[in-house]
């Protein structure tokens, strides 16, 4: 059974998705607001699938001092968010990160789990990727089966899954592009690398552009969308329609 880290923030205005605010129609209250709803969407995917849930957050004494909430401390944040969303929040651990950057962050937490708790395989996901489903994590455990490392890619050469059955080296594994990145430092220890199919995450305006097209066109197909990100994109009235010039796309608030 493949533990699965959402490594997370509390998500507060400036802290979560600060570039999303500056490429987007969408202010920095509106951008925590979609972090929340992704991370939600996030937490019930891995409650219902075959992996265990782990909540990896940042304390307090590692958020910017414009992030922390005095009478809300960040564990507490979650733990709220979880209550709501999962249908057994006891069944969820919740741990603090450890390190200095994203990768120190990450590699410590997969290095923990396989090294130190003996687990069958580790995955970080980040809660930007709001169509990963029951269906991807458990896809991602089978392949985990075959393979020492498994990828699911992203736009902009990103990872939204990183599952690990054997270490790496982690100094910087997540640095741009992480999916070279990360295969460069499996090759390194050789370790064999499979793939996941492609998903969105959602980071700047354009991420947030193909977000709302996919939703509004997989919703008029009648096929699955991520509850809680697709109720956000309609009550915001986000769409995506043509240019002025008509050869390319712009987000709009309806």
């Amino acid at each position: 059974m493949t533990v699965v880290a959402v490594l997370a923030d509390p998500p507060r205005p400036g802290l979560a998705l600060p570039r999303l605010a500056e490429t987007s129609p969408l202010s920095e209250v509106a951008a925590a607001e979609l972090s929340e709803a992704m991370l939600r969407d996030t937490l019930r995917a891995v409650e219902r699938s075959g992996g265990d849930l782990l909540v990896n957050y940042r304390p307090d004494d590692l958020l910017p001092e414009s992030a922390v909430d005095p009478e809300e401390p960040s564990e507490d944040a979650l733990k709220s968010i979880a209550a709501d969303v999962l249908d057994d929040p006891a069944a969820a651990r919740f741990e603090v990160q450890v390190g200095s950057t994203f990768s120190a962050r990450a590699g410590n937490t997969v290095s923990h789990l396989l090294g130190e708790e003996g687990v069958q395989s580790a995955a970080v996901l980040r809660g930007d990727a709001p169509f990963v489903l029951r269906s991807t994590i458990d896809s991602a455990a089978m392949k985990l089966r075959s393979h020492d490392v498994v990828l699911g890619p992203s736009t902009d050469g990103r990872v939204y899954y990183a599952g690990f059955k054997a270490p790496i080296d982690f100094e910087g594994a997540f640095a741009a592009p992480e999916a070279e990145t990360l295969v460069d430092r499996a090759n390194d220890a050789d370790r064999d690398v499979g793939f996941l199919g492609m998903q969105p995450t959602v980071r700047t305006g354009s991420d947030l552009a193909t977000l709302v097209s996919t939703i509004r066109a997989r919703w008029q197909a009648g096929r699955v969308v991520p509850e809680r990100t697709a109720e956000f994109v309609v009550d915001n009235g986000l769409a995506v329609v043509a240019d002025d010039a008509g050869d390319g796309l712009r987000l709009v608030r309806e």
